[in-house]
């Protein structure tokens, strides 16, 4: 299994196409060497992106890394904010070269294919956003987005991922994702991994929300059943 996961960390230490064509979620399996399944998902939105390999078969999470990025020609440079494998890599840019098509990515001097899940669509609210207030007894608490401690969620059309991290400490919290939908003025999410709880794989969580100034207001319970009333603003 370290074999499987160490390649596909380092074949996709960075991506590069078109800026119009690699935004969306792409996807990857290989077969562990005691035959568990591990699913790889990249989401790109406009500016970061994000990797997560889990195992399917006993719904692990393993590693992601992450942070913004940028394109020149084919070669793409990634600056790393997030990694939960070496987090001596955060801060540091990483550069690659690869081919795409409108359905797969592959790394040059690599195997490693990736197929597309979607491509920005059909969900309302794909980006990447920062947390930025919650509501508590009626008080709207507001948060610095610009400060290191950044909690941040990143959704492709029909993927979604948040991670919480600190680029001043590289400290690594905690992440989770899976598929949502947005649907009549209803976020769902259905979780396929969470790195702190595995027993949370399986769950779907709805919540009301609403874009509101370019805002998203998301409220509703957590995975622990706790209210939350939260304030996302869309990072750039």
């Amino acid at each position: 299994m370290k074999k499987i996961i160490g390649l596909v960390i380092c074949t996709l230490m960075a991506f590069g196409v078109e800026a119009q064509s690699i935004v969306g979620a792409w996807e990857n399996y290989a077969t562990a060497e005691n035959g568990d399944q591990l699913k790889t998902v990249v989401i790109f939105t406009e500016g970061y992106q994000v990797l997560t390999i889990y195992n399917t078969t006993t719904e692990n999470f393993i590693h992601t890394n992450g942070g913004s990025w940028s394109l020149e020609g084919d070669m793409l440079t990634k600056k790393i904010e997030f990694d939960t494998v070496n987090s001596e890599r955060v801060g540091t840019e990483v550069s690659s070269k690869v081919s795409i098509t409108e359905t797969t990515i592959e790394i040059a001097d690599s195997d490693s294919k990736f197929n597309r899940i979607d491509n920005g669509e059909p969900g309302k609210l794909q980006g990447a956003w920062l947390m930025s207030g919650r509501v508590r007894d009626g008080k709207t608490e507001t948060r610095d987005t610009s400060r290191p401690r950044k909690t941040m969620k990143i959704l492709s059309g029909t993927r979604f991922q948040w991670i919480a991290y600190n680029t001043e400490t590289k400290q690594f919290m905690g992440t989770g994702g899976g598929t949502y939908t947005t649907i009549n003025g209803v976020y769902t999410e259905s979780i396929e991994f969470f790195s702190k709880d595995d027993s949370r794989v399986g769950m779907s969580l709805e919540f009301n929300f609403k874009l509101l100034d370019g805002e998203w207001i998301h409220t509703g319970f957590s995975s622990k059943g706790d209210p939350i009333h939260e304030i996302w603003s869309l990072r750039v």
